[in-house]
């Protein structure tokens, strides 16, 4: 018995030394989670479509009436000139206004996980954005010795065919997957300004009429500034949805009608004292606004790879 006993108390205890000697199985540490990667860092292409119309939409034209007629005493081309002077001087209403698609490309930056800075550029046509408006007006002209009737027909366009912005973007997260931004830059597009004049002059002491017409045209890209402001909505991995205004201005453009004339004193052509020059011209400014909407593919490479656990 104390044999068995003694064997029991030896196999006890070799159990527990071989147990001591195994090597023990701790779980590994928990550790946080790592930061969500900035899903709005990368570069983006994407397609955009909206409506445009113009800030300004006066076209300013100035037609003196003037008296051509060769067959005039100095008396009445002075007379003709007074009457010229309030002549047809001031602004028609041409609009423009149209739908534009286009699309874009830029490049963000997210920071301190709340803050976006970035880059982009767009263009886009412009669908029926050229208008177009049709003056006359008649003045009376005389005195005592010479009396007429001047009537002038004015003809105007113009168009934004085209347009393109390069613009800074600064924005703020409201949420992780909601952009509001603001934005600024250069904008440019191709503008067409046209403008045509027929004037008539008839003159009731010698019972003749005279007239002449000019026409001239203006089209180049002009380059100017923007400013605006938008939400981007990323509603799906690496996609996204925007909303954005855009105000631009690329500047004034002016067409002339024809070459300047002088008027003078008949009666002493040597004193070199001319009346007025005359030189008609049409002019406008190529200013608008646009609301647009948009979708983006954001290539984020940075955050598309795997996250490797390591132990």
């Amino acid at each position: 018995m104390k044999k068995l006993i003694s064997i029991a108390a030896l196999t006890l205890s070799a159990s527990a030394a071989f147990a001591a000697d195994l090597p023990s199985r701790k779980e590994p540490p928990v550790l946080p989670p790592p930061p969500p990667p900035p899903m709005w860092t990368g570069f983006y292409v994407g397609l955009n479509a909206g409506y445009t119309w113009g800030a300004n939409n006066n076209l300013n034209f100035a037609s003196p009436l003037a008296y051509l007629s060769p067959a005039a005493s100095s008396i009445g081309e002075s007379a003709a000139y007074a009457a010229s002077a309030a002549g047809t001087v001031g602004s028609l209403s041409v609009g423009n206004s149209g739908f534009i698609g286009g699309g874009q490309v830029g490049y963000s930056l997210q920071f301190q996980e709340k803050f976006v800075v970035g880059l982009e550029a767009d263009i886009q046509g412009i669908a029926s954005g050229s208008s177009r408006a049709t003056t006359a007006s008649a003045a009376p002209w005389g005195d005592f010795f010479l009396s007429g009737q001047t009537t002038s027909v004015q003809a105007v366009s113009r168009s934004v065919d085209y347009l393109g912005t390069v613009r800074g973007r600064v924005g703020y997260l409201v949420i992780p997957t909601l952009l509001a931004y603001a934005t600024g830059g250069l904008a440019y597009g191709g503008v067409e300004l046209n403008a045509a004049m027929i004037q008539s002059d008839a003159p009731a002491a010698f019972n003749v009429t005279s007239s002449w017409g000019a026409s001239s045209a203006y089209s180049n890209t002009r380059a100017g500034w923007t400013v605006g402001g938008g939400l981007e909505w990323m509603f799906w991995p690496n996609w996204s949805a925007k909303v954005e205004y855009l105000y631009y201005d690329l500047g004034s453009a002016r067409v002339n009608l024809g070459a300047a004339g002088r008027f003078y004193n008949e009666n002493d052509p040597n004193s070199g004292s001319p009346y007025a020059l005359y030189a008609p011209f049409a002019s406008a400014r190529f200013n608008g606004q646009l609301v647009r909407a948009g979708v983006n593919y954001h290539f984020n490479w940075a955050s598309s790879a795997p996250v490797l656990a390591k132990y």
